[in-house]
């Protein structure tokens, strides 16, 4: 005969509710904030009669962006492909480079002061440069890469080199190699700190990607969100202007929401900063 199962606890119940609550809470405040400030902008354009030119109304944001669609989302797909291989050139060079610094000290106080370098030059004044040298779509590549690249490299960096001494003491004593030590301590120890950088760097590539667009200026039927949004401020196009920069703050909520999903999914069993999100 099998032992009665133990009721559960009284304090346990309230607390798993308190915890949906709250969750339920966090997730509805912005949405009902985001709907009384939509509400709010439509009753003020409509009660003062603001002409769509000066500032449109969101009913009529929302029909431009369905009416034109079809040109909008051809846009943000060719601004996507730049943001993604920005994102993923930064995340794989500066991982590596990363990686390289902390086998090498003097690798590090060599090139890693050119790279604050190239993180402080903006990338306004470095994209004409690279369109004279490269091919258009290479040029906003590395636009996109060089916005992205550094958060990448100093968060991997300073994750690498904060492993307990303890724990390093601990694998040098039992002759762990470097490499050992370097893919079964310090890469572990660093993860949350490279996946911080990733998801910072996420957004920033976004970025990149739409300086890089508004530099090479270039229209037709390859042109990115960013030419969408300067092409309607000529034609006074406001509606559409608001529907593309929508649909580019769109994106960049996605592409965090990703990074963070994937960051908590990773972390949830075993670092502090997921597990205390489940609690």
């Amino acid at each position: 005969m099998s032992p009665p199962k133990a009721a559960p606890s009284p304090a346990a119940v309230p607390a798993s509710q308190d915890s949906g609550s709250l969750r339920l809470v966090r997730l509805a405040l912005p949405i009902l904030v985001l709907a009384a400030g939509i509400a709010m902008w439509e009753l003020v354009v409509r009660v003062n009669d603001i002409p769509p030119y000066v500032l449109p109304a969101p009913s009529a944001i929302f029909a431009t962006l369905v009416r034109d669609w079809g040109v909008l989302s051809q846009s943000l797909l060719t601004t996507l492909l730049t943001t993604f291989e920005g994102f993923i050139a930064a995340a794989i060079g500066g991982i590596a480079l990363a990686l390289l610094f902390n086998l090498s000290r003097w690798l590090e106080y060599s090139l890693f002061p050119y790279a604050v370098v190239l993180q402080v030059t903006p990338v306004i004044a470095i994209a004409p440069l690279l369109l004279i040298y490269l091919s258009q779509a290479t040029a906003v590549v590395v636009c996109a890469f060089i916005v992205a690249f550094f958060p990448v490299l100093s968060n991997t960096t300073l994750g690498l080199n904060s492993v307990d001494r303890n724990l390093a003491g601990l694998f040098q004593l039992y002759g762990a190699s470097r490499l050992q030590t370097l893919c079964l301590l310090k890469l572990p120890a660093a993860l949350p700190f490279m996946l911080g950088g990733l998801r910072i760097a996420g957004g920033l590539s976004l970025i990149g990607a739409v300086v890089a667009e508004i530099a090479a200026g270039s229209a037709g039927a390859g042109s990115g969100l960013a030419y969408r949004i300067a092409e309607s401020g000529y034609r006074l196009n406001i509606p559409r202007m608001f529907a593309a920069l929508l649909l580019l703050s769109a994106a960049g909520i996605v592409i965090y929401g990703l990074l963070a999903l994937t960051s908590h999914l990773l972390l949830r069993r075993w670092h502090e900063s997921a597990i205390g999100k489940e609690s």
